[in-house]
């Protein structure tokens, strides 16, 4: 038997007592063989070869590198230096010192970029009005001390669009030393009364500032409910078709968040219906302009069905209307007789 786990053979063809030779395959030995081998297996593609020689070429670079002592001279500090830096950082952030370390950081790197001269000498600021330049700088994080280089504009953009008033912001860092950012604002377009609180909104329903008595504010429309901010668009524009009704408006409320009433300034309440908002304000300054209704002695002017108008008369209107009333039947009644 050999090393391979064979048994080991002669060579050479010895004599048999039959006179055949052994140990070289005669025809007929060679054809039972032949006879008995497998069907040669299909061509191997060029791919599968690839695949296999990588595979066993990774076999044997992770072998190397398990068994390789460069690998692992060293190892050790570095887990220990590593373990030392992952304590530190956990310990810093458990004890609230993080953001003054990544500060500190920070101001190290922006000393190292001004001193290679890219400290920030000009900041161009355009569109702001309502937001003061040193909100917007303070906000952008914009100090002295910054650098151009070490200054993150896509953060800087995203704190500056979290105030109220920015809608939008640009920021540029214009190389070596300069930097631009825009603002767009949003425009004040009503006041939002609710709990007793009055705040300027943009037209999207956004809260901007608390109401203060700027010029500015003066003339802006008064709405007040709950969902009054999201629906401004629809009763500031369909007031805007009737002006001579827009300016007897005090404040329109928003009822349910369904409809509107309107609260005018003698007093009188006009409720609007859930649709057709257009159609009875046309309605209503076309009884307005030819009967003054809205200048009567009245308390409610009813527009929730489509096909009739109803009026309240005040306490005052009402008592003087019976007084009428009983007069004239009084009067009716003495003529009879």
């Amino acid at each position: 038997m050999d090393g391979g786990g064979r048994f080991a053979r002669s060579l050479t063809p010895r004599q048999t007592p039959a006179g055949k030779r052994t140990g070289a395959a005669t025809g007929d030995s060679t054809r039972s063989v032949r006879a008995r081998l497998p069907a040669r297996s299909a061509p191997v593609s060029e791919r599968t070869r690839f695949l296999d020689r990588t595979i066993i070429g990774g076999r044997r670079l992770l072998v190397g590198l398990c068994t390789s002592r460069a690998v692992f001279t060293g190892a050790g500090a570095w887990l220990t230096a590593a373990l030392f830096v992952a304590t530190g950082l956990y310990g810093m952030e458990r004890g609230g010192h993080m953001p003054a370390a990544i500060e500190t950081a920070r101001d190290m790197g922006d000393a190292a970029a001004n001193l290679a001269g890219l400290r920030i000498a000009s900041v161009n600021l355009s569109g702001q009005n309502h937001v003061t330049p040193g909100d917007i700088l303070a906000t952008a994080g914009v100090k002295p001390t910054s650098s151009l280089l070490f200054l993150d504009a896509e953060g800087a953009r995203m704190r500056l669009e979290e105030l109220a008033w920015i809608k939008r912001a640009t920021v540029q860092k214009l190389y070596p030393d300069r930097l631009d950012i825009q603002i767009v604002e949003r425009e004040g377009f009503a006041l939002w009364q609710k709990d007793g609180r009055i705040n300027v909104i943009a037209r999207d329903g956004t809260v901007i500032a608390p109401y203060s008595d700027d010029a500015r504010y003066i003339r802006l429309p008064i709405v007040v409910g709950d969902g009054a901010q999201t629906s401004v668009v629809e009763i500031v524009e369909a007031l805007s078709l009737v002006p001579g009704v827009r300016d007897q408006v005090r404040a329109a409320i928003r009822v349910a968040d369904r409809r509107w009433t309107l609260k005018m300034r003698n007093g009188v309440d006009v409720r609007l219906p859930e649709q057709g908002l257009n159609d009875a304000l046309e309605q209503l300054a076309l009884l307005d302009q030819q009967k003054s209704l809205l200048s009567r002695d009245i308390t409610i002017v009813d527009l929730r069905l489509p096909d009739r108008v109803s009026v309240r008369l005040s306490d005052a209107a009402y008592a003087a209307r019976e007084a009428e009333l009983k007069a004239k039947a009084k009067a009716k009644k003495g003529s009879s007789s």
